[in-house]
């Protein structure tokens, strides 16, 4: 088998972060809202941990700066967000690759919890706050979906390989 192309990787990759933050965005029933797990920041994720020199922090910022124009946020807080959890990435890299996948899971739900603070704290800051606990609960359905997003990835970086 021949590697995957970089061009083929870089398509993949935004093909990947297109689906998750179309996801973002598609009205779920209300009971089901709260679990939403942040689609788009796993698959930037998963790419920064497989594929460092195409999934760099210019592009998790511009990922979390289109999620924040299309969610009508505050411009540059899910840009910060990605890129804060991008770079922490980039930097446990070669540690997270060698983990098992539970292991992997429980470093990607303290990079959640840590995005999902810095959003918490920007909200604090512009006034738009919400302090429940159901706020929290998209880090631990990103935690428990991360072994089928790396299945996925991995699956298809395979398969178009």
């Amino acid at each position: 088998m021949r590697p995957m192309s970089m061009l083929t990787r870089r398509l993949l990759y935004w093909i990947s972060m297109a689906a998750g933050l179309v996801l973002a965005i598609v009205p779920l029933p209300g009971w089901l809202d709260p679990f939403r797990p942040d689609l788009a920041l796993l698959a930037m994720i998963y790419f920064v941990l497989t594929s460092p020199r195409i999934a760099g922090l210019g592009y998790a910022w511009l990922s979390g700066l289109f999620l924040d124009v299309l969610r009508g946020m505050v411009l540059g807080q899910h840009a910060l967000g990605f890129l804060v959890v991008g770079y922490l990435t980039h930097k446990l890299q070669l540690r997270m690759r060698m983990f098992p996948i539970v292991q992997q899971a429980v470093i990607v739900m303290l990079l959640l919890g840590l995005y999902h603070f810095l959003m918490f704290w920007i909200d604090g800051l512009t006034g738009h706050g919400f302090t429940g606990w159901v706020r929290w609960l998209p880090v631990l359905s990103g935690a428990l979906l991360w072994p089928l997003v790396v299945a996925l990835g991995d699956s298809l970086t395979r398969r178009s390989s």
